[in-house]
């Protein structure tokens, strides 16, 4: 099933990749800011089987994606602490819960393991 979300046709969505900028906090101190568009890709987002954790007490829902981008330098760069926007619906925000893995080891596409749902 991986394997039909690795076609060029099937990258039917255009998402932002983001990470915090490193602001001034006004002691000299670098400390993160708010999320800020580094590139934009086509990918194929494909939903996980969700699950449901215990989250300060609360039951709280959460819904795992994979996300599958062609591998370039851009991509190559994303990690843990970016997040994904689609373009075209920029509230749903997936937040990057892994790091992008090549699945076939031919550097033509990475999966990222994603959640939706922002970070704040």
């Amino acid at each position: 099933m991986a394997q039909n979300n690795r076609r060029a046709e099937a990258l039917r969505t255009l998402v932002l990749f983001q990470s915090r900028a490193l602001v001034d906090d006004g002691f000299d101190n670098q400390v993160p800011g708010e999320f800020e568009t580094q590139f934009t890709a086509w990918a194929n987002l494909h939903p996980l089987k969700g699950g449901e954790g215990v989250i300060s007490a609360r039951l709280e829902g959460t819904q795992p994606y994979i996300i599958t981008v062609r591998f370039s330098s851009e991509t190559e760069q994303v990690h843990e602490g970016w997040q994904v926007v689609e373009k075209n619906n920029t509230n749903r925000v997936y937040s990057i819960s892994g790091p992008p893995t090549d699945p076939d080891g031919k550097r033509a596409w990475l999966e990222i393991l994603s959640v939706l749902g922002g970070r704040s």
